[in-house]
């Protein structure tokens, strides 16, 4: 089986329909999924981007576009009360989930993102939190120094190898390389369906080529 990581933060609404799709279109594929929580607005931090619901035209296309999408894929999907919103403990409850270096399992992930894009109820309601958490009855505290630096390493890994979104599924280097196939988004999901089922274009030159392109003008 292919190892793979798929790195996700509940905020996102792509995230989600990315995790609810992913056994369909990867399916007759030998693999085995890591689920990798991390802070998304760290990201955006370190990369310099404004998420997608800081853009007040954008995060209306958002909203629209993933429900659009839910509803083609055959999804639920329910906006949350408020979005964004702070996902920082739902992130420690599923770090807390897991044994000191270790992930998440799906199941466990599957409870924070249907809490989240289930129900359309406030994602960070301290009672909900309450009841989400003794549901899921997580091997650690989630409030603990350890469990909050287990999220900064995720974050610290995930940038080391060029994640800069979510959902990123990240694919072991090809023969010869020594850097992860990185595939970025819900819409990235046939992509790396694609380099699963080692489609001839992926030991191509294209991949490592489009790589290569100068540009042109930089903006300041």
């Amino acid at each position: 089986m292919i190892p793979i990581s798929f790195w996700f933060d509940p905020v996102s609404p792509y995230a989600y329909l990315a995790f609810e799709r992913m056994p369909q279109a990867f399916e007759g594929c030998s693999y085995a999924v890591s689920y990798r929580p991390l802070l998304f607005a760290g990201l955006l931090k370190h990369w310099g981007q404004l998420g997608p619901a800081e853009i007040a035209p954008k995060r209306d296309w958002t909203y629209r576009q993933v429900l659009w999408l839910a509803e083609r894929q055959g999804s639920r999907l329910d906006l949350p009360a408020a979005h964004p919103f702070n996902p920082l403990p739902l992130l420690r409850l599923l770090a807390a989930c897991a044994p000191e270096g270790d992930t998440p399992n799906r199941w466990q992930c599957e409870q924070v993102l249907h809490h989240v894009w289930h129900g359309g109820a406030a994602a960070d309601d301290p009672a909900r939190l309450a009841e989400l958490t003794r549901r899921l009855a997580p091997a650690r505290d989630p409030q603990s120094d350890a469990v909050k630096q287990s999220l900064r390493e995720a974050g610290d890994a995930a940038l080391a190898r060029g994640i800069f979104g979510v959902p990123t599924i990240e694919l072991p280097p090809r023969a010869g390389e020594t850097s992860p196939r990185l595939f970025w988004g819900q819409d990235g999901l046939d992509m790396a369906a694609a380099a699963l089922r080692g489609e001839p274009w992926f030991d191509g030159p294209a991949w490592n080529a489009a790589a290569c392109v100068p540009a042109g003008v930089q903006r300041r």
